[in-house]
This record gives structure tokens, C-alpha cells and sequence, in this order.
């Protein structure tokens, strides 16, 4: 029972070669402590080029045809330049998470990104986004949902823009209570309709920068869980995080993602209590997932499915490379069910056996063969949002499929070097001791698909390509 692979996989994403195969003693206090560390270095912003509104045609009074059609050919390439932007900006995340030290704060961030799902077209709110997401992943979940509350693009998703006095909008006020917060079932459709009178004004302007419009909010007495008074948004924010039942269900969220998707209510609750004791605070949360010794109790092991951006993410730990296209990748999530920064609703991914189904999961079982062969393979994808991550075609409901190559260098050394310390007829067990959570009984099954005569390196190889084309690499 490997549990230095459990951890690495479940407070990041997978292990690298070298530190696959380290020897000594776990501790899991000692290794929670090293992540921590790691991960509260200074953040790096995560940018891309924004599109300008300079050239922007001056907006002239009057009915003028062909000033028209120049403002809307304008406004369609700072559209189409805003969605190569959002692209940009979901392949330098995935790097982040392949390349940084910092494996728990993407982790977590990548947890708070299905958490906090928005989609927006706007590519400069994107980013504000995902920082905010990033910066505030392991610090207080207070702080948190009030930024995430508080930014362009969740307002806009939500259409809080359209929150006035005398017309409110409940579509934020109702997200953040059943999905951010409290969950379904543990609010009343009257303290949805008075809490979106709290939130009127909240908005924002074109910078991104979040702004309370006072001649738009509703300054009348509104009665939400009981309580009577002229609240605000913040007031909202503040009764939420008051009530036990959102420290339990972000709890049992959070479980779900890092121990067990079959919650265990028991540890739930301990965990639930701790964290609202300790005002919201991710460390102590996290903490007491990853030193508790139930965590590593093999129950546990082995039963989350990886999602599409953990399983690649960590392929790409465990065999650096170099793709030859990396915007392949975004063909990839669309194919496999997870475009970074393009989540399906506002309650994210489903996760789970949804990641699976008999065309993914074989797409997903030869993803470490194709790079390694550079084999030509077919997609089937749907035409509409793709390619334009949301902008609707004409061609809506219809199915391109297209020839690719997923071909790149990989960088076998780091992986052979750590090897070479262990006799051929132990290599199998070895790799799939750390390769996989059931290895003893696949390792025979895999040695028998080896040609023995081959030479150490491309033994080496071809067991690992193997046993990352196993069901039960799918798991963590």
C-alpha cells in the first residue's frame, strides 16, 4: 500500500519520477507541512494579452450604414481576440499545475473553479477570476466567497447586472445559497426573493472592479432566516457563514474531491465542526483531512475516478514533454468532458462516473501511447462551442470528426534514472506498485505483455505505457 501515491495524487496532481520512487518512512504530518509551505510561496499571476478598446470605432450619432457595419466587424474581433485570450489562459494554467511546486494551491484552486463555476466570455474578467480562485484557495473561505461574490465575471454570469430595486434578479441570490453556500433544501424561496433585494446595486465596471451602485439598491426591510432589518449584500454574505450548514457542505463537497465520493457522515461532521470553529479557515481543513489516519485507511484508496485535467496533468508529471501543438490539449478537454475555464453550468462538473463512458475511457487509456507513439487518432466533437468556446455556429447539434496527432518528446530520462537501482525482473513491480492502486494484482498481467528480450530502456517504456493503459490508472 503506496501511501506517499495516495497523497501526491489527492493533495495534487500525481507524482513525479522522481519522487515516485523515494524511499523512507511515511509521515504524514511531515509531508502535509512540506505541501503547505510549498504552496504559500508568492503567487505568480497567471496572464495573457488582452484585446484593447482603443481601436474601437468612435460611436457617431445618427443612422450610419456603413459606420454600423465597421462597429460590428470591430466588436466581432474583440470578441474572437478575447476567446483566443481564454484559450491562452486555460493552457498556462495546466502548465501551472504540471510545473509548479505549489501542488496543493492549484489543487484546491482547480476544486474552488468547479465550486465557483462561471463562464464568461470576457477574457480580462476570466482572469480576475481564476486569480482571485487562486490567491484564496487555502486561506479563509470567507474571504473567498466574498471576492468570488464581489467579481465581474460571477456578477455578469449571474446577472446581477440586471439586480435593481423595484426589479430584482433572485438568479445570484439563489446560486450562492444553493450551491456556494447552504445547499439545496436548507433555505426558503422567500429568503432567496428578499436576499436578492439585499444584492441589488452590486455590479461592476468595464475595468472588472467591483461596484456598489447606490441609487440601484433596495434600502426597504427585508426578512431573510428569520431575521428582520436593512441588509445589504455583505449582511447576506455574513448570515450565510453564520449557519453551521455551510461549513458542512462545503465539508462534504471538499470530501467528495479529496477522500471518497461515498461521503462518511461521521467524518464529515468532525471535520465540519473543526472548520466552522476555526472561521473558515482552509488550513485547518485541510489539515485534518491529510494527517488523519482514516484518510489513508484503504477504503479510501483507489475510489475517486481521476477527472479529464487531474488524469492529463498528471500524465504529463510522470513523462515531462514536450507537445509539438499544446493547443491540441483544449481539443483534449472538450473531447475527454473538462475545458478549464469553460465549465457546463453554474453547478460545474458532475464528476464522478460521469468522466466515463466507453468512448472517453478509451481515449483515456491511450492518451500516454499516443504522445509516446505520436499516433494519428480520430475525435468526434461537436461543432458549436469548441473551436469558439461559446460562440454559437450555425452548425449547432452536427459532429466534425477529425484526424489528429497527439505527438511530442518525452523526457523518459528522470524515470529510467530512478529505475536502473532495481534488477529488470523487479522493474514491473516496482513501477506498478507506484503506478497504480491495485499493483499486485495487475503486475504478473503486465510483466506478461513485456517482450522480455528488450533493452532495459525500452522495457522501462513499454511497462510504463502499459500500466498507465490499465482501468485502474483511472483511478486515485
Amino acid at each position: 500500500m503506496n501511501l506517499a501515491q495516495h497523497f501526491f495524487w489527492r493533495a495534487g496532481f500525481g507524482p513525479t519520477a522522481a519522487t515516485l520512487l523515494s524511499n523512507g518512512k511515511w509521515k504524514a504530518e511531515s509531508h502535509f507541512d512540506k505541501y503547505w509551505k510549498q504552496s504559500q510561496q508568492p503567487l505568480r499571476p497567471i496572464t495573457v494579452p488582452q484585446p484593447s478598446l482603443d481601436s474601437l470605432p468612435a460611436m457617431i450619432a445618427g443612422n450610419n450604414n456603413s459606420q454600423a457595419a465597421a462597429q460590428k466587424e470591430q466588436r466581432e474581433k474583440l470578441q474572437q481576440q478575447s476567446r483566443e485570450a481564454i484559450k491562452q489562459l486555460n493552457l498556462r494554467w495546466l502548465n501551472e499545475m504540471v510545473n509548479t511546486e505549489a501542488q496543493l494551491r492549484e489543487k484546491i484552486a482547480l476544486f474552488w473553479h468547479g465550486h465557483f463555476a462561471c463562464r464568461n466570455l470576457n477574457s480580462l474578467y476570466q482572469q480576475q477570476l481564476l486569480h482571485v480562485v487562486r490567491e484564496g484557495a487555502l486561506g479563509n473561505f470567507a474571504t473567498l466567497l466574498a471576492n468570488v461574490s464581489k467579481s465581474a465575471a460571477m456578477l455578469a454570469f449571474l446577472n446581477n447586472q440586471q439586480n435593481r430595486k423595484l426589479q430584482p434578479n433572485e438568479n445570484f441570490a439563489r446560486e450562492v445559497m444553493e450551491l456556494f453556500t447552504l445547499g439545496r433544501g436548507h433555505y426558503t424561496e422567500q429568503d432567496v426573493k428578499e436576499a436578492a433585494r439585499a444584492f441589488t446595486g452590486w455590479g461592476f465596471n468595464p475595468n472588472g472592479e467591483f461596484v456598489f451602485r447606490k441609487n440601484q439598491h433596495d434600502v426597504g426591510s427585508k426578512t431573510i432566516f428569520g431575521m428582520s432589518g436593512n441588509f445589504n449584500g455583505d449582511d447576506v454574505l455574513a448570515m450565510l457563514l453564520k449557519q453551521p450548514q455551510t461549513a458542512r457542505f462545503i465539508t462534504a463537497k471538499l470530501y467528495r474531491f479529496l477522500v471518497n465520493e461515498e461521503v462518511n457522515e461521521e467524518h464529515v461532521s468532525w471535520l465540519s465542526k473543526r472548520f466552522y470553529d476555526s472561521g473558515y479557515e482552509m488550513k485547518q481543513l485541510l489539515g485534518d483531512i491529510f494527517t488523519a489516519n482514516w484518510f489513508y485507511d484503504i477504503v479510501n484508496q483507489g475510489k475517486i475516478v481521476k477527472s479529464p485535467v487531474v488524469l492529463w496533468v498528471g500524465i504529463r508529471r510522470m513523462l515531462p514533454m514536450q507537445l509539438e501543438n499544446p493547443d491540441i490539449q483544449l481539443l483534449l478537454q472538450r473531447a475527454l468532458g473538462q475545458i478549464l475555464l469553460y465549465p457546463p453550468s453554474v453547478a460545474g462538473w458532475p464528476g464522478g462516473t460521469n468522466w466515463i463512458d466507453s468512448s472517453s475511457l478509451l481515449l483515456r487509456m491511450r492518451l500516454p501511447q499516443l504522445v509516446a507513439l505520436a499516433e494519428p487518432f480520430e475525435l468526434s466533437t461537436p461543432t458549436d462551442d469548441y473551436v469558439q468556446m461559446g460562440k454559437m455556429q450555425n452548425t449547432l447539434g452536427k459532429k466534425a470528426i477529425n484526424r489528429f496527432k497527439l505527438k511530442g518528446d518525452i523526457e523518459w530520462e528522470p524515470l529510467i534514472e530512478a529505475l536502473h537501482k532495481y534488477k529488470k525482473s523487479e522493474m514491473v513491480q516496482q513501477l506498478c506498485e507506484h503506478l497504480l492502486q491495485s499493483p499486485h494484482q495487475l503486475s504478473s498481467i503486465i510483466e506478461a505483455q513485456v517482450a522480455p528480450g528488450l533493452p532495459v530502456n525500452s522495457f522501462i517504456k513499454q511497462t510504463t505505457l502499459l500500466a498507465m493503459a490499465t482501468p485502474a490508472y483511472q483511478l486515485c
